[in-house]
């Protein structure tokens, strides 16, 4: 009886002494700090945040207990990124995570040291954000969209839809930065071709109806809407492309939506789960130079056929069947 009652007071004695400390353990466990900042107000990025949060809670992270996201936004305001990355860098946080390439430049100039996860980059090589895609070299890797290697085939789907077009209006971000690698692979494609192209640059959504009305006085026949944090004023775009009657392709699925003709490029919310994937790799001990930038495995094509029929076009049976999705 004796030899029972101090088992028992043994492991009672036990359990007082583990409670305390899986508790202690339980208060003391990793917090990781998650820096994202974008060039366009919050509400652009809104389908690609919710699909890096549930990314990373696919991975089993959850906020408020194991990650801290801290948020910042130019709000269209690319000149302040600079400033925004220092201030990540100032609050010490474990990765920074961004999509723009202008976002990542600043990010890179900031720090480092402090990993550098890309969302989706247009042309990480061409931009010089990392030595090469399969080792990065540096403290950036990521997901690439492929958005500058597309411009050529977006002008190749817009003289399927208008065999007719001669001079094509290309409209982008004069400050962006891989507006100027985007404009060079589409005037290439363009003499390819034989199709004159007239860029249209702009600051903001306070310049489309001018870029508009020298895109008519340049006697555009269609428009090729490049890269950029555009895409919190999509349906302006597209609102403005049809009032001047252009047929007009985006790499955003959201310009069709709001009522463009049509879009080609990647999923983004897509890269930004992948983009989780990396920031769980590199929270685990990886260097973000041995990690291999990913290139994106599909390309998806939406196709708005009231806004065709609005315009007067007939989209070919072919590119119907072709398309990922057709909006009615």
């Amino acid at each position: 009886m004796l030899r029972k009652v101090i088992g028992i007071i043994s492991i009672l004695t036990l359990c007082l002494l583990v409670v305390p400390l899986a508790a202690e353990a339980q208060q003391t466990a990793k917090v990781y700090r998650i820096g994202f900042f974008g060039p366009s107000a919050a509400s652009a990025y809104a389908s690609e945040i919710a699909a890096l949060r549930q990314g990373l809670r696919d991975l089993g992270y959850v906020e408020g207990q194991n990650i801290v996201i801290e948020y910042r936004w130019a709000d269209g305001k690319v000149d302040r990124l600079p400033d925004l990355a220092a201030e990540l860098v100032r609050l010490k946080v474990d990765v920074i995570v961004a999509g723009a390439t202008g976002s990542l430049r600043a990010a890179k100039e900031a720090t480092k040291t402090i990993p550098i996860v890309m969302a989706g980059s247009s042309d990480p090589l061409g931009a010089g954000l990392v030595a090469s895609l399969a080792r990065p070299g540096g403290n950036i890797t990521g997901v690439t969209s492929a958005n500058v290697e597309l411009s050529g085939k977006r002008l190749e789907l817009l003289k399927e839809v208008a065999p007719g077009v001669t001079h094509v209006a290309a409209l982008g971000l004069a400050d962006y930065a891989s507006t100027p690698l985007s404009l060079k692979d589409a005037e290439d494609a363009a003499r390819t071709f034989g199709l004159q192209l007239q860029f249209l640059p702009v600051h903001g959504p306070e310049d489309l109806e001018s870029a508009f009305a020298a895109a008519t006085r340049g006697h555009a026949g269609a428009l090729l809407v490049l890269g950029g944090p555009h895409q919190a004023y999509s349906k302006q775009i597209a609102d403005l492309a049809t009032k001047s009657r252009l047929p007009a392709i985006s790499p955003y699925r959201r310009f069709p939506e709001g009522g463009g003709l049509m879009s080609y490029g990647v999923n983004l919310p897509d890269l930004y789960r992948r983009a989780a994937i990396h920031v769980d790799k590199i929270l685990k001990g990886a260097k973000p130079a041995d990690l291999p930038v990913e290139q994106p495995t599909k390309i998806e094509m939406v196709v708005n056929l009231k806004t065709a029929k609005a315009l007067g076009i007939t989209i070919p049976p072919s590119m119907l069947m072709r398309a990922d999705e057709v909006i009615q």
